[in-house]
């Protein structure tokens, strides 16, 4: 970096997918020449990169970008990043944790009050003057309900935190990192029948596809509410359709799906079901804080600096390139 700055040419780094450059400036300016819409000249001297989840990052991409150093993503899933072809080329994969962490827990929250308290279908019935119909419809409550929550890192223990204020009685369970012993399930089975609404906050991985498929939904407790905010292939969207109309469901809440953006499914159009376009991490101050943070990423591995999270620590063995 030293010498690029004394040579007047300041590192070229490029968006992939779209990226505010007012969102970034604060950190890159002075450092590195942002390229918010790169061509294939400016891919091609590009050092870093700023990722957002639907841009690919698969070999080809990065045989166009032999000079990359480093990918940052906006946020921490990296299903579309070929991770293990980058680390092969010493390129850092930097991962955005924590940042819009407090924002998806409030999403999948506001998703379960809203299916809870039947808002959309009620909304409905005052718009279309079926005031007299109300008294049919039967509203639950969050208090005294149990929270499941799958998936217990940052994002699932906010979601825990204000479940318990709502009253909430929460249960957890992590194939992989193990929650406290109060909050534990033995099993995913034992979570499903024993939860009244269950939020997924997982990773999506081989082990993980369709996690939410026939056999679990047959364990829910009947009438439950199931909200998704973590990775549309979490779940198997006919199986949760079936779920859903035959009454083991009573309510479903998507922020993510399997591919996005989705094409038509019946289980889109059902009353009882709340749709937000992978939003729910953007709210306006986790945008800030997300993009702010991968830039940072970005930088520190320029600089020769730790960045604060990587997708795979292995880079380092495999880079070569020498940090001015």
């Amino acid at each position: 970096m030293p010498g690029h700055e004394q040579a007047g040419d300041l590192p070229v780094v490029v968006a992939l997918g779209s990226v505010d450059p007012g969102l970034v400036s604060g950190v890159l300016d002075g450092h590195c020449r942002f390229v918010a819409t790169p061509g294939d000249a400016e891919l091609a001297a590009a050092e870093g990169a700023i990722a957002r989840a639907d841009a690919r990052v698969d070999r080809a991409l990065l045989g166009r970008a032999p000079a990359l150093r480093v990918i940052a993503r906006t946020g921490v899933g990296t299903d579309l990043i070929d991770v293990p072809a980058a680390t092969a080329r010493g390129v850092a994969v930097v991962v955005t944790p924590g940042a819009g962490a407090a924002a998806v827990a409030e999403g999948a929250i506001g998703m379960a009050l809203h299916l809870v308290k039947r808002f959309g279908p009620l909304t409905a019935m005052v718009r279309d003057g079926r005031w007299a119909e109300r008294a049919g419809v039967s509203v639950g409550d969050l208090d005294g309900a149990t929270l499941g929550v799958v998936g217990y890192g940052r994002i699932g223990r906010r979601t825990a935190a204000l479940a318990a204020a709502f009253g909430m009685r929460v249960l957890a369970y992590d194939p992989v990192s193990e929650p406290p012993a109060g909050l534990r399930c033995a099993s995913l089975g034992d979570l499903a029948a024993r939860s009244d609404v269950i939020t997924l906050h997982l990773p999506l991985n081989a082990q993980t596809r369709h996690l939410v498929d026939d056999a679990f939904l047959a364990r829910v407790r009947p009438g439950a509410v199931l909200v998704n905010c973590g990775r549309g292939g979490l779940v198997d969207t006919d199986a949760v359709w079936r779920a859903l109309t035959d009454g083991r469901l009573s309510g479903v809440g998507l922020d993510v799906f399997d591919p996005e953006p989705p094409g038509r499914h019946p289980l889109y159009g059902h009353p009882d079901v709340v749709l937000t376009p992978h939003l729910m991490g953007l709210s306006r101050r986790a945008t800030a804080a997300t993009f702010t943070a991968a830039a940072r990423g970005v930088l520190d591995v320029l600089c020769g600096r730790e960045p604060q999270a990587v997708a795979d620590p292995a880079w380092r063995t495999y880079s070569t390139k020498e940090i001015s």
